[in-house]
């Protein structure tokens, strides 16, 4: 018997027309046929399973059957998998005795992908493809183009260097006409460069974790977005700050430059990290996960400040050694209040409502 499989890789025809698959037998075809053209007469697919009742009517010295089966949008790996399952599924409604043998019926190159998955099924006689009469290298060329721009991987991949191949030639002249002949051969591959380690560290996939953590922050309205902004702004002004306190030093040494560094930006720097930890605290409230403990965060912050404060001081001259050992008596003395004060109050008011929530219910004394 000779077996005609119509492919449909990214399942047009289960998506478009809601039919189920695999659709057996000439008359189940053509009707999946149709309701395909009826639903969208410019998908190809419409093509291959005309073709497929067209070589199943053609066939007169041996016994044949039509059968068109499906993949999944998406995953390539996945469709496979789903085209092999739906080829047992019709291997398995032919009779058992016959030596079936398959015809394949595509409408391109990216449907051929599923061949060895069938193979390892069934013995294949042929491929056929099916493009449009009119334009056969046109249609061919024109499906191979948008699989290129669907796919994201190849489009990153293959576009952007190209683009960057395309700007140089402007480049250059907009160098050139700056004024900087010379550096237009430092542009071009400084970005060349940038691009390469965005792809070999994944970058691209990193931003798109970002935007789409940001996006339903946005949506879910996170306090922490705000103050995540707000302290992005306050450590740039601290670094400002950080910078300005080091012009002020007058020939420094390593030790000086940290500490000037350090002393023109902390306080900037823990208004940061207090705003983002308050932030977080918010919304962990506002989800009904918070802990005691997370009230830890912006004291721990106020005490290491307190330290490198009093330490970049003590460098640069500006605080003597009592008032050293005094910030760091009190910002150790801090974290440990702090510590000690929301383990009592977590232990006080969330460890009751635990025992309550036992097979025995609420204990009396």
């Amino acid at each position: 018997m000779l077996l005609v499989l119509c492919i449909d890789l990214d399942d047009d025809l289960g998506r478009k027309t809601g039919i189920d698959t695999p659709v057996i037998g000439r008359d189940a075809v053509v009707d999946a046929a149709v309701a395909l053209a009826s639903n969208d007469p410019e998908d190809s697919d419409v093509n291959v399973l005309f073709e497929g009742v067209h070589i199943y009517d053609d066939i007169t010295d041996e016994p044949v059957e039509v059968a068109a089966v499906t993949g999944v949008d998406g995953s390539d790996v996945a469709a496979n998998r789903a085209v092999g399952e739906e080829v047992d599924t019709v291997l398995a409604s032919l009779a058992a005795s016959e030596d079936v043998r398959a015809l394949i019926v595509t409408d391109g190159a990216q449907d051929e992908s599923v061949v060895p998955v069938i193979r390892s099924r069934v013995r294949i006689d042929g491929v056929r493809r099916v493009v449009v009469r009119q334009a056969q290298n046109l249609e061919s060329m024109y499906y191979t183009i948008k699989q290129v721009l669907d796919d994201p991987e190849t489009r990153g991949t293959i576009l952007v260097p190209l683009g960057i191949l395309l700007l140089i030639y402007p480049l250059t002249i907009a160098i050139e006409a700056l004024g900087y002949p010379g550096s237009a051969l430092g542009v071009i591959s400084g970005l060349l460069g940038l691009y390469i380690l965005a792809r070999g560290l994944g970058a691209e996939k990193i931003l798109d974790e970002a935007v789409e953590r940001a996006t339903s922050g946005l949506y879910a309205g996170r306090v922490t977005i705000i103050t995540y902004v707000v302290a992005a702004a306050l450590l740039a002004i601290g670094g400002v700050n950080g910078v300005q306190e080091l012009e002020r030093q007058t020939d420094p040494d390593a030790i000086e430059v940290i500490a000037s560094l350090v002393s023109g930006a902390i306080q900037w720097f823990a208004a940061a990290g207090i705003t983002s930890s308050l932030g977080r605290v918010t919304d962990e409230y506002l989800d009904g996960s918070f802990r005691w403990r997370y009230l830890n965060a912006p004291f721990y912050v106020l005490s290491i400040a307190l330290v490198l404060h009093a330490v970049s001081a003590f460098f640069l001259g500006a605080q003597d050694l009592e008032y050293l050992a005094i910030m760091l008596t009190g910002g150790t003395l801090l974290g440990l209040v702090s510590t000690l004060a929301f383990a009592v109050a977590e232990a006080r008011f969330d460890r009751p409502e635990q025992h309550n929530q036992g097979p025995g219910g609420p204990s009396s004394e």
